[in-house]
């Protein structure tokens, strides 16, 4: 690390104001603040107030995501291999989801990274960190089958609308990644539902089985079949049990399906301290309080899931523990995180219930919470400085 210090150290000068190479300061910047610890604070925008700069904190979230993610591209080749009625080793099925998600994880950072690169040149600042952890995000929470021109198009669209046009990291007032999905959702409505998106069925350099699929197979994932029927069934049509449910073997976006590898993602944040275990915890509250709600009123076949089903299908825990704690969106205040995780869980099961067409709530919830966050805090604000007027008044 001495040596790669050293040497930048030496090339600096050349990217400094007058240097041959100005032009690209903020790219230069950007490599050396992403390998070393800067020496300097951020003067506005900071959403980090200790010793641990931005780019240290949103490198942990992306190492929290690595498991579903791992566990993502597994379940995509076990999905394949599976609706084909073929087994295969597990470097075999681990390789063929390897090969199917690697493209997307490609395309969302090269867009994504090249829009802010370009935007921090032409403002002529430094490039800013948050699409690190979006970059990730973006292809977990999209079907294995989404094409790559139109998962360009979608995250082009959330990094210049959803986040530079507010200023850049720290300004956006909705979550990039859920941007990206929604924009996919409304754009381009055949590649994010329905029965052809959630399992690859194509062989991928020389992988994967050619032939007819199984008898029985459904590419639906269970929160669709839950429209229709309580008794959900994986690809193949097999009874799921609950525990089939948190291991996370069905089809549905590719880092959303396994409660345990999120479960895991969710203790490192937590133990490092950049998420909030108050907003975890009440997206859970809510959710399960309002499924049980539900389950009284038993007006249709979503409503008759039982909670736990509510809350290990779908993007629920995803959302939950990695979109509804985004420093960024989320309110501040204490009190407020209570407030704006429970009204999430709230929401994302009234709109699974409500609405059977759109059996997924979560991206709804948490984009309609992020316009309420900065109402939440000012609420929250106003009420403590006029229970501190009252307080000084009295004293008087």
């Amino acid at each position: 690390m001495k040596a790669l210090r050293n040497f930048l150290d030496k090339v600096k000068p050349s990217f400094e104001e007058g240097g041959k190479l100005h032009a690209f300061r903020s790219v230069f910047d950007g490599f050396e603040t992403f390998l070393f610890v800067p020496n300097t604070v951020a003067k506005r925008g900071s959403h980090i107030h200790d010793c641990i700069d931005s780019k240290r904190a949103m490198s942990m979230v992306v190492i929290a995501l690595i498991p579903a993610l791992l566990f993502g591209m597994y379940n995509v080749g076990f999905q394949h291999y599976l609706v084909h009625g073929e087994e295969a080793s597990f470097l075999a099925t681990f390789f063929y989801g390897f090969l199917a998600v690697l493209p997307k994880i490609v395309v969302s950072y090269v867009v994504g990274l090249g829009i802010e690169f370009v935007a921090a040149q032409w403002k002529g600042e430094e490039i800013q960190e948050g699409f690190l952890v979006s970059g990730m995000l973006i292809p977990l929470i999209v079907p294995v089958e989404c094409p790559l021109w139109i998962l360009a198009v979608a995250t082009a669209f959330a990094v210049i609308f959803a986040k530079e046009v507010f200023g850049g990291t720290g300004y956006n007032i909705f979550n990039v990644a859920l941007i990206t999905r929604a924009f996919l959702f409304f754009a381009y409505p055949s590649k994010m539902s329905g029965e052809s998106v959630w399992i690859s069925q194509d062989p991928i350099c020389g992988l994967g089985s050619t032939n007819a699929l199984v008898d029985g197979f459904t590419g639906a994932t269970p929160l669709g079949q839950a429209t229709a029927t309580t008794q959900l069934t994986d690809a193949i049509g097999s009874g799921m049990s609950p525990m089939d449910m948190i291991l996370g073997f069905y089809p549905g976006s590719i880092g959303e399906t396994s409660v345990i590898a999120i479960g895991i993602g969710a203790i490192i944040l937590l133990w490092t301290g950049i998420a909030s275990w108050k907003i975890m915890f009440s997206v859970f509250a809510g959710g399960i309080c309002t499924a049980l709600l539900f389950n009284a009123i038993g007006a249709n076949e979503v409503m008759n899931l039982p909670w736990y089903e509510h809350i290990f299908l779908g993007g629920f825990c995803f959302g939950a523990v990695f979109m509804a704690t985004d420093p960024v969106t989320a309110p501040r205040t204490e009190c407020g995180k209570y407030i704006y995780g429970f009204m999430i869980g709230f929401i994302a099961i009234v709109v699974r219930c409500l609405n059977p067409g759109y059996p997924e709530g979560m991206m709804l919830a948490i984009l309609l919470m992020n316009v309420f966050a900065a109402l939440i805090d000012y609420c929250f604000v106003q009420h403590n400085i006029k229970k501190r007027l009252n307080r000084v008044a009295i004293n008087k």
